[in-house]
């Protein structure tokens, strides 16, 4: 820090040395600049304003049947690009600025002059717009801004027609374009099914779906067929049944009888002898014990063989019984009744088979039903998008001739001219009573800048520390000046000539400024 403040003070020291040459600059800078000042020619601002009504009343009227755009941001962006080479060499010849043009090159600096200056500026939220031209001559910015005017309301009809046609062009193209789509993805579609018939049914499901029937039918047909055998295993029980009735009819009597008679002695005398040890070993031992267990089992096996016997020897007895009348009702009925469940069975294991090949053909189709159905849902899906492009192109085809319709009918917006193009009575730049303390700031800063280089390139030493860091050498010795009375007074009368140079150089400055606002009729 101590460093930087004696670098500081080293410079200052210097730009004092050569304080003269500083304010001889800084005059004649203020001259020369103040010169220049006075010199920029008056400049005269013409303007207009616009106003634009982007309401109508149609367009709450044909809200959803008609493309809406807008018309607010399309009036902001015509405000932006109004000002383009093209509508400024319209300006041009409009307002006949291009008369005294005598080459290529001073056109184009007029265009690019015409670029730079013009504006076009939006007032709030209102829609109002306000054009400005500033030129030297009143009447030429007058006619600037007339022409101005006149492009920016004629730009905005052309170019809402324009965009209607151009839109509706595109919209033809495209439509055009999905109609050759449409019929490529139609033939591509149609080639398919032909090729894969077999893989097509009228509900549209794919191969999992049909194999899923099929085995559904199958489940169902093999139920029927085990109903349809039930019922007709039951017709036989109950024919059979029928038949043993008629034929126990007549042998009734008989086989009462014979059961009377019938008899087993010895089986009869081992299951009286089983019965009282079975009284005797539940008096000493419960139902679990193995003897009694045994004795059970034992008396259950003779009654058995007591029942067979007896089975066999009513059969013997009943040889030769009169059979059963078969030409009763019920027994016709049950006939009747066992023939149609034999065909039912049949016509249902017929079915049954149909199923299985059905379902066996089914499967070996599920190998290649994966790619196949993948081809299909790709020109399903090619040709359901095409369709669902097309169709809404179609519509939008009616929006936009519409939207068409509607704008040449209303237009895209009224363009109300508030203020009409005029020119101000007095300059309106240069601003020359806030250009001149810039010109007196800029001639000061120039007077130290040549101080300070006159400084740097007529260095000198102020002190015996910066000597002895510059040259690197030992330091003998500092000799001190000492001024006599003379000197000293001669110092102070150069002090203030300075001062009076530079105080007559503010003061000359200001009553200028003082004299300039007094001549052009403004409060200084």
């Amino acid at each position: 820090m101590d460093e930087l403040i004696s670098q500081l003070a080293t410079a200052a020291r210097g730009m004092w040395k050569h304080r003269w040459l500083g304010l001889l600059v800084a005059w004649v800078g203020t001259a020369v600049g103040m010169f220049v000042v006075l010199s920029v020619p008056d400049k005269y601002e013409a303007t207009a304003r616009i106003y634009v009504d982007t309401q109508s009343i149609l367009k709450p009227l044909m809200s959803g049947l008609a493309v809406q755009p807008n018309v607010d941001q399309q009036v902001v962006m015509l405000s932006r690009t109004l000002i383009s080479r093209p509508n400024i060499e319209k300006l041009i010849r409009m307002a006949d600025l291009d008369l005294k043009v005598q080459s290529k090159s001073a056109k184009e600096g007029l265009i690019d002059g015409l670029m730079q200056t013009l504006e076009i500026k939006n007032v709030g939220r209102d829609n109002l717009y306000v054009l400005s031209y500033r030129d030297s001559s009143p009447d030429k910015a007058k006619r600037v801004v007339q022409s101005l005017v006149s492009i920016f309301i004629e730009s905005s009809l052309g170019d809402s027609r324009k965009d209607s046609t151009t839109a509706r062009k595109f919209i033809d193209d495209q439509i055009q374009s999905y109609v050759t789509k449409l019929e490529e993805a139609e033939t591509r579609l149609k080639q398919f099914k032909l090729r894969n018939l077999e893989l097509q049914n009228a509900e549209g499901r794919d191969m999992a779906g049909q194999i899923g029937v099929v085995s559904a039918q199958l489940s169902q047909a093999r139920l029927e067929l085990r109903e349809a055998e039930n019922a007709r295993d039951s017709a036989k029980r109950q024919l059979d049944a029928e038949r043993d009735q008629n034929a126990n009819i007549t042998s009734r009597s008989l086989l009462q009888e014979s059961a009377m008679q019938i008899s087993t002695p010895e089986i009869d005398a081992r299951i009286d002898a089983q019965k009282r040890q079975l009284d005797g070993l539940l008096q000493r031992f419960t139902e679990q014990h193995p003897d009694v267990v045994g004795t059970r089992r034992l008396i259950q096996e003779l009654e058995s063989a007591k029942r067979k016997e007896l089975a066999e020897l009513r059969k013997t007895a009943l040889a030769n019984p009169a059979s059963a009348s078969a030409n009763s009702l019920v027994y016709q009925e049950l006939n009747r009744l066992l023939a149609t469940s034999e065909v039912q069975v049949a016509g249902l294991r017929a079915r049954v088979g149909e199923y299985e090949a059905r379902f066996a053909r089914a499967r070996e189709l599920m190998k290649t039903a994966p790619q196949i159905e993948a081809e299909l849902a790709q020109l399903n899906r090619d040709y359901d998008i095409n369709k669902k492009n097309y169709n809404d192109l179609v519509t939008r085809r009616e929006s936009a001739a519409m939207s068409g319709d509607l704008d040449s009918a209303t237009g895209m917006a009224d363009f109300r001219l508030i203020d009409p193009p005029r020119a101000s009575p007095q300059p309106v730049a240069p601003n020359r009573l806030l250009m001149m303390p810039f010109v007196l700031l800029a001639a000061l800063g120039a007077g130290l800048a040549v101080a300070f280089a006159a400084s740097q390139l007529r260095a000198v030493f102020y002190d015996a520390r910066s000597l002895k860091e510059t040259l690197g050498l030992p330091l003998l010795g500092v000799v001190t000046l000492v001024m006599d009375d003379a000197s000293v007074l001669k110092k102070k009368l150069e002090l203030k000539k300075f001062w009076a140079a530079s105080g007559g150089l503010v003061g000359v400055f200001i009553t200028g400024m003082v004299m300039f606002s007094v001549m052009s009729g403004r409060p200084g």
